[in-house]
């Protein structure tokens, strides 16, 4: 009788666990790349176990070829083949042969099926079963080879994080679940990849390039927003989120992704910088690429690639709507870690990603790979979407003043506000590391500004179609405005400041000044002002003054839902003269304090207690709301705790019961939502042990 199978054991369990895909679940098949994984081939009785007699055969996507790399025709033989599928026996008897195989380092990743059969004669084929195979960090020749343990495991493993949120003078960190190990996850990534236009057009092209992570990595960014194709987000930054979720009240992506797969592929509402990065480093990390979120606070939006922001004033104060360009308050990208053989040597590394749809890319809402370095270097002709990158983190901000006759006067250029404190968690801790010198040269230095100006004539060898003019020097003045904080703001109280003039000149000036605040949205638009004054001082030469002011919380409360921040500008003109001086100041109001206490030590499936408190620290009553929370690994499913109301200075307390199913460092993250303001935050790390 010939070799004859009658059943396969994958050996799930010891696999993924050398695979480092145990997480996921064990049973299944989940495999990374260029590792070798083991089979046991179950005999039929009187079957002759000559295995130098049959070969395999591993194929992916809809029409695999050999000429494409999505199928493999292989013998069991000797040693594993460096770039090749292989297989050699590790033992064998008369009722079973135990096989070590081997998937090359630069195989696509995807679902595949295992088949067997005989290498000479008719071709008899039976199938052994199926897998998913996912690149692999810790492979040395794997695109996306990572080096250090505690980077793989905060990249790749890490189920949890840290998003930077605020604005560049005071920002913080929330909790954020990415559950990439979630176990029906990696098949809803699949399919993410599996809707993509690339797949439609040309299924087989599109599942060969599946083995390069640049590729791939392109897919996804284009995949996670929703223009242009079936991706993900629907994003929105507007104030009426009715009919979806309001970007800042997402914990997590699982819930997302689950939506949008159980949906037919249709858009979850809503997304905004940081859930679009969020979602689409879970996505990444599952399909094996070491990923991480980044921020960048005063970031650009360069919409004519000349690297200069252009922001207009009327002479009364007020932010005119005059000019696409932008700065955001922050924006939140992804790096992503691999080689980059399509580019000159020194480009491998730190790759951004950004799957926010701001500007098309080759026709693609899409953003990236860019490599980090480049962009450091200010070598804008790099692909992929450098100049974009570039000009996010180190454009030069130009600021007119419009007159009332529609004029414009330049009067003030920042080289140093685009790009600061450059963020993103430090690996193994809830910390924050500064990335910026990764991104650019000290403000102000030489070697920065030679970047910025190799920068622009890359960008004039490329072909950019408007000629970029050197930026003006700052504008000196004799008149200096500040403005200053008496103390941090707080939601539901008045926000008091003082605006500190110096008059350089050698005469006594009138000034007629101007101070409107107006809520920001965290892209940097602004709404119409909700306070406004307007006062004429005079000031002595070579003298200097304070002014206090106050916004009452009655004039800017409505306006805080949405992103918590208030954008403050005087100008000060001065009389008898057309000379005007300009300052501006972008203040974060904080909002009550949301505090979660874990009772106890966890346990793996053991029930244990958390305490969540909130204080309603505002003079009136809260109402509608509603307390949200949730936790990979230690909640099944989110708990949604409705409060009618809560009074002044009144205290809440609400204790859960938790279960944890996964051991490890976990997040608890909750969420407090009503009508005075939107989605308070808090988290808390959980580390989870065995039961011994």
């Amino acid at each position: 009788m010939t070799f004859a199978v009658s059943s396969t054991d994958f050996h799930y369990e010891a696999n993924n666990k050398a695979h480092h895909t145990s997480e996921i679940t064990g049973q299944r098949l989940i495999l990374r790349r260029g590792q070798a994984f083991t089979i046991t081939l179950n005999l039929h009785r009187g079957s002759q176990p000559e295995v130098d007699k049959v070969q395999l055969i591993a194929e992916t996507g809809p029409s695999p070829s050999e000429a494409s790399g999505t199928r493999a025709v292989f013998r069991v033989s000797g040693p594993p083949i460096r770039s090749s599928w292989s297989a050699a026996v590790q033992n064998s008897s008369s009722s079973s042969v135990t096989l070590s195989v081997t998937s090359p380092a630069n195989a696509s990743i995807g679902k595949y099926s295992l088949k067997i059969q005989a290498a000479k004669g008719t071709p008899q084929t039976s199938a052994l079963g199926e897998f998913i195979l996912l690149f692999n960090p810790w492979c040395a020749d794997d695109s996306v080879h990572m080096q250090k343990d505690n980077e793989k495991q905060e990249y790749v493993m890490n189920e949890q994080g840290l998003l930077y949120r605020g604005c560049a003078e005071s920002f913080s960190p929330s909790g954020w679940n990415f559950g990439q190990f979630e176990e029906d996850i990696v098949d809803i990534c699949l399919k993410l990849l599996d809707v993509s236009p690339n797949y439609s057009t040309n299924p087989g092209l599109d599942c060969s390039k599946r083995s390069d992570p640049t590729y791939v990595g392109r897919v996804v960014s284009a995949m996670v927003n929703c223009n242009g194709d079936r991706g993900i987000l629907l994003g929105h930054w507007g104030n009426d989120y009715r009919g979806g979720t309001p970007p800042s009240r997402w914990t997590g992506s699982v819930e997302i992704l689950r939506q949008w797969s159980l949906n037919g592929c249709r858009p979850v509402k809503y997304g905004q910088c940081w859930v679009y990065a969020a979602v689409m480093c879970t996505v990444m990390r599952c399909l094996g690429i070491p990923t991480r979120t980044i921020t960048n606070f005063d970031s650009a939006h360069d919409t004519d690639r000349n690297l200069t922001i252009d922001e207009y004033y009327s002479v009364s104060g007020q932010e005119l709507k005059l000019s696409s360009d932008s700065v955001w308050n922050f924006h939140v990208w992804v790096e992503s870690w691999m080689t980059r053989p399509d580019l000159p040597a020194g480009y491998d590394g730190w790759q951004v990603l950004d799957p926010t749809p701001q500007e098309k890319s080759e026709g693609v809402y899409c953003c990236g790979p860019a490599p980090v370095k480049a962009i450091l270097e200010g070598d804008t002709n790099i692909k992929h979407d450098v100049p974009f990158v570039f000009a996010e983190v180190n454009a030069d901000k130009v600021r007119w003043t419009v007159g009332s006759d529609g004029s414009k006067k330049k009067s003030y250029s920042n080289t140093r506000q685009v790009g600061s404190n450059i963020s993103t968690k430090a690996v193994g801790a809830n910390a924050r590391e500064d990335v910026t010198r990764f991104y650019k040269y000290p403000e102000g230095s030489k070697k920065e500004r030679d970047v910025f100006a190799k920068a622009v004539c890359n960008l004039k060898s490329t072909g950019t179609p408007r000629c970029l003019d050197a930026p003006p020097p700052a504008a000196s003045g004799v008149i200096e405005l500040s403005i200053k904080l008496q103390k941090t703001p707080v939601n539901g109280e008045d926000i008091t400041f003082y605006l500190h003039i110096v008059n350089k000149n050698q005469s006594s000036k009138n000034l007629s000044i101007t101070t409107v605040a107006q809520a920001l949205r965290h892209n940097g638009r602004p709404e119409d002002p909700c306070w406004k004054n307007t006062q004429t001082i005079k000031i002595g030469a070579n003298g200097e003054t304070k002014v206090t002011l106050l916004v009452p919380y009655s004039k800017y409360g409505a306006s805080m839902l949405e992103n918590n921040i208030v954008k403050l500008t005087a100008i000060a003109k001065e009389e008898g003269s057309n000379e005007m001086h300009m300052t501006e100041k972008d203040v974060l109001v904080t909002n009550p304090t949301l505090s979660i206490e874990v009772k106890g030590t966890a346990v793996l499936h053991q029930e244990i207690k958390a305490e969540i408190t909130f204080t309603n620290t505002l003079s009136e009553t809260l109402r509608n709301c509603l307390l949200t929370l949730s936790g990979i690994g230690l909640i099944r499913t989110k708990y949604e705790i409705p409060i009618r109301t809560v009074g002044p200075n009144n205290l809440v307390r609400v204790t859960i019961p938790l279960t944890p199913t996964k051991p490890g460092s976990r997040m608890l993250t909750a969420d407090f939502d009503c009508n005075l303001f939107r989605d308070v935050k808090a988290f808390k790390t959980v580390e989870v042990k065995r039961a011994y």
